[in-house]
Parts: structure tokens; sequence; C-alpha cells
């Protein structure tokens, strides 16, 4: 299967991979308006909007993104990725959906004063989308928090960045691949779950120079 990877193709100002193309093309389709945020799309609908994602100076607004639902996939029983939360709305969403912890892989955005009232457990590590190789350090940070929450009985944990479409799918990734699955059985797993999620090929170079040096 031929994965996503860095492309000129230029959209909005950003460069994305051909998968990420496509799939903007096709929410464009449904009538949906997209906003760039980070270096990921968020969905709009068409229903004019109150505000702007960003002010004068390209600055993201968080305030104006709380008129967005909740973007979540569930990948398995226990395991969701998605995009950001950004409001204590969505977060109340995301605790009545059992989530108990949180790997929140933006820099925009540190999810920790919105989760505790939930007594959900943030791990904030923040990275940018930047086509750019990710340290080791990036993917051990996760894992660890992620293998101790889940021997907690009951717990879920969600993996989010932005837009759900490049940083947490390849935290997952990393994720999955320390939980023993082949890196391209992970990978098919991640998008028949959620289509929207592109492995741009410098990122899964990443997960798997971390796992070759885990074994």
């Amino acid at each position: 299967m031929k994965r996503g990877s860095w492309s000129s193709r230029e959209t909005g100002g950003l460069s994305v991979s051909p998968r990420v193309g496509s799939w903007r093309e096709k929410t464009l389709e449904t009538g949906a308006r997209l906003e760039v945020c980070g270096n990921g799309f968020i969905v709009v609908d068409n229903v004019p909007p109150s505000g702007h994602l960003r002010d004068s100076r390209g600055k993201v607004k968080h305030g104006a993104l709380r008129r967005f639902g909740m973007d979540m996939t569930w990948v398995t029983d226990r395991i969701a990725v998605g995009g950001g939360i950004w409001s204590a709305e969505n977060m109340a969403k995301v605790s009545r959906e059992g989530i108990t912890h949180i790997i929140d892989m933006q820099i925009e955005f540190d999810d920790t004063p919105l989760a505790k009232p939930h007594e959900i457990v943030v791990c904030w590590n923040p990275i940018d989308d930047d086509f750019e190789p990710k340290s080791p350090d990036v993917f051990a940070r996760g894992v660890e928090f992620a293998l101790a929450a889940l021997e907690e009985n009951g717990a879920k944990l969600f993996i989010h960045c932005a837009a759900g479409v490049h940083r947490a799918p390849m935290m997952t990734l990393a994720l999955l691949g320390v939980m023993g699955w082949k890196v391209e059985d992970a990978m098919d797993l991640i998008e028949k779950k959620r289509p929207a999620a592109d492995f741009a090929e410098v990122y899964v170079r990443s997960v798997e120079e971390f796992l070759s040096g885990r074994s």
C-alpha cells in the first residue's frame, strides 16, 4: 500500500501529502469548509462561523474552536485517535466516552487544565508537524505513559493532535509496534479505522528507528 509522503502540492499555503490532499478534496465535496490550524486541517461546517480561527497576526484563536464537535476514532476497544479537544465542552464528551488518559501531541494546546476536573491524566508530548524526523525520546515518553495507563483496569487512552492526521496516528503506530504489531499491519489498522490518517514516510522511518532501538 502506498503511503503519503511530503509533497510540493500546495493547499491553502500548506504543503500536504497526496493522501491528505485527497482527503481534503473529499471533505470539501461535502460542502464543508476547511481552515488550517497548526499543520493540519480542522473541519468547519458550512454554517457561517461567528469568528475566525486566526487573528490578524496569523495566530490561532483557540476560543474560536469551541464551536467544533469532538473528533475521535476508536482503533481498538481501549485506544482512540483523533483531533484537538480545545474546550471544556469537548473534554466533557471525552470523559463520557470513558477516556481516563490522554496523550496530547499538540504543540498548539495543552489539555491538562481542561482534563483536571474530570480526573483524566494527560501526557503533554508536544511536537511540531513539520515533516522532520522525530526523536526516539518523543515515542518513548508516549509509549511509557500509554503502557502504564493500559495496565490499569478499565483505563482507556485517547491519542490526539490538532487534526488527527499525522502526529496522533504516528504516536499510535509506535505504541502498537511496542505492543507487538508489525508496522505495516498497524498502519493498515489505523487507516482502516481512521481514513483521514496519513503516514508521511519521514514519520514512519522515525517510528521504525524507535522500535529497532528497543529490540
